[in-house]
């Protein structure tokens, strides 16, 4: 008889137990995190900004690799405009002279990733503005109309425009380089 008394008593010990211990009262814990903007950054007025554009290869993806790039260049201290083509593996930046140098601008993209490699790093006045012949005016053509798109694509190409291209670049573009 107590056997069975005892046996009747346990679910309700074991009910017992899970409602008075298995209180989930977890509370969230809150963390503040510090962004900083592009509004926020601030630039000094009295600085003399020089532009800069440079190829960078390696780059495999325009989200991953180009738009990576492109922050870890925005966020330089003295760095007022990044922009990384990954079309025409093409980086432009301006940036204060007094902080930030090519070299740094060169460190910044290799420690993002080892396989990126800068090369043909010039001073500009301008940035360039020639868009990739082979992707945004002659897609969708046949090979009379690219050819034909190439050439008028490039025509318009300005002396330093012609010394961004790439030194193994087949296009007709950069054919006639400087």
């Amino acid at each position: 008889m107590i056997m069975k008394t005892f046996i009747n008593i346990i679910p309700f010990i074991v009910l017992a137990l899970f409602l008075t211990n298995c209180k989930n009262e977890a509370k969230p814990e809150i963390k503040s995190v510090e962004v900083e903007t592009s509004a926020e950054k601030k630039l000094d007025p009295n600085a003399t900004y020089a532009k800069a554009e440079f190829t960078i290869d390696g780059m495999t993806c325009e989200i991953g690799c180009a738009k990576t790039i492109e922050k870890k260049i925005s966020k330089m201290e003295g760095v007022k405009s990044a922009t990384v083509d990954f079309g025409r593996k093409l980086a432009m930046v301006e940036y204060n002279e007094a902080k930030v140098t090519p070299a740094s601008l060169e460190g910044t993209v290799t420690k993002v990733a080892d396989i990126y490699k800068v090369s043909n790093m010039q001073t500009v006045e301008v940035f360039s503005t020639v868009k990739s012949c082979d992707k945004e005016c002659c897609a969708g053509k046949t090979d009379e109309e690219k050819s034909n798109c190439k050439k008028a694509c490039c025509t318009n190409k300005t002396e330093v425009e012609k010394k961004v291209c790439a030194a193994d670049c087949k296009k007709e573009c950069c054919a006639k380089k400087a």
